[in-house]
């Protein structure tokens, strides 16, 4: 009984807030618009500043994530090009077909993202949405958007990961304007992303989101995945061109990517780790390799570029919006507010409510701790509270809201060929349980 009403009241929920975002919600483009005039005039009303001074705090921000748009613009089209490859989409078949019902569809996209994720935030994005696409090909009446919402509730515990921005800054030799705030102070990796009260938090999420969006699955209205691309096609050799003959020679491709292999090798070699130029270069080496000849890698671009256009353009919106809100001052008042009213016991979750805030309207993690730090920390050190845990606190606040924010989406978006609307009304569900979650343990760990 008890399992049938909670079963009910979380399918309600979905069904509730997919209506509501289907109706309501703009595009993407439109989303990240709306959002920057609401800080502009925030701005304008809560902190002095002139249009002129808002103006050119959006401007002076327009350009700041250009390499890191290109960045993500390369993730997005090199992933889909590698799925595209015979090899890969063989292997992901593989993988998919552990996957029998529905139900076992969402868990196992669900779990495969988690950790993906947990390893590298970049890496989990395009596996995740990978994963998702070929087990929509071989399971039958399963709602694709749930499953892509699926693949991107994974996405929540990145900062708590290997990859995490704010931990793996504290735990650098070379920490810049925080040196000062820490007076040299390094904090390891095995006090923030490798302490129990993370991973009990990281584990708890392992198992209730899976559950989460099973409990989910809508009944009637599915929508299906149509069906994934290859870019290899069967070519008499014969007929060629000597030109159209150099584009289908193998050993081209043989080159470049025995160029960027041998610079892998050695750069793990001398003990470097991922970031998102080393996976953006692993994923071009794959794709030339497993795509074979120089013609079918550039059909597959073709058709993988297409999936780009909303990071292009909303990127640098959202740079513009990061820069109204760190220039104007509006960050630090949201975190300043909520520091105010903390108490010892109070802070962590304070601190985690007020991360989740501002990541909404800044949404990249070492952009928001270069706005928090200078707050969070002497507040921490006044109150007692350990820097890890206020750190920590911060990492998954702004992982928390991604959830509701589209910037993170648009990548996984890309190659699903979905748009947010069809997507949003379940991460709303991920969110509020996410939030009371992290928010418990972090209250009680903490």
């Amino acid at each position: 009984m008890i399992r049938t009403t909670v079963e009910t009241s979380i399918k309600s929920s979905a069904d509730f807030f997919s209506r509501i975002m289907q109706r309501w919600l703009p595009d993407a483009f439109l989303f990240a618009v709306i959002l920057s005039a609401i800080v502009f005039i925030c701005g304008l009303l809560f902190q002095d500043q002139t249009p002129v001074q808002m103006a050119d705090h959006w401007g002076n921000g327009f350009w700041k994530l250009l390499s890191f748009s290109m960045q993500m613009v390369l993730i997005l089209v090199l992933g889909h090009v590698l799925a595209m490859s015979r090899p890969v989409q063989t292997l992901l078949s593989k993988l998919a077909s552990l996957a029998k019902t529905p139900t076992q569809a969402v868990v196992l996209v669900t779990g495969v993202s988690i950790i993906a994720a947990w390893i590298n935030w970049g890496f989990g994005l395009v596996v995740g949405a990978l994963v998702a696409r070929e087990v929509a090909t071989n399971v039958r009446h399963i709602h694709f958007p749930l499953l892509i919402a699926s693949a991107y509730s994974g996405f929540l515990v990145w900062h708590g990961g290997l990859s995490g921005s704010i931990p793996l800054k504290l735990a650098s030799t070379n920490q810049d304007s925080l040196n000062a705030l820490l007076n040299g102070q390094v904090i390891e990796v095995s006090q923030t992303i490798l302490a129990m009260e993370n991973l009990i938090i990281v584990f708890a999420l392992l198992i209730s989101l899976p559950l989460l969006n099973v409990l989910m699955m809508p009944k009637e209205n599915l929508i299906e995945f149509t069906g994934t691309e290859t870019a290899e096609k069967t070519v008499d050799h014969t007929q060629l061109s000597p030109a159209e003959k150099l584009e289908h020679n193998p050993v081209i491709s043989l080159l470049l990517a025995a160029m960027c292999g041998l610079y892998l090798v050695n750069y793990f070699v001398q003990g470097n780790g991922l970031n998102l130029n080393i996976i953006n270069l692993s994923l071009l080496t794959l794709g030339v390799l497993l795509h074979g000849n120089p013609h079918n890698f550039l059909r597959a671009i073709k058709t993988a570029i297409n999936g780009a256009t909303g990071i292009i353009l909303q990127f640098p919106i959202y740079a513009g919006l990061m820069g109204m809100m760190v220039q104007s001052g509006l960050a630090d008042s949201v975190s300043n507010w909520f520091v105010e009213i903390s108490t010892q016991d109070s802070f962590p979750v304070f601190t985690f409510i007020s991360a989740g805030v501002v990541n909404f309207f800044v949404p990249s993690g070492g952009g928001q701790w270069a706005v928090q730090a200078p707050i969070v920390i002497p507040a921490a050190q006044s109150l007692s509270v350990p820097i890890n845990n206020a750190a920590m606190a911060v990492a998954w606040g702004d992982a928390w809201t991604n959830m509701i924010q589209p910037f993170w989406a648009l990548p996984l978006l890309g190659i699903a060929g979905l748009n947010i609307r069809q997507i949003m009304g379940f991460c709303t569900v991920v969110f509020i349980w996410s939030g009371i979650l992290i928010g418990s343990l972090i209250y009680f760990l903490y």
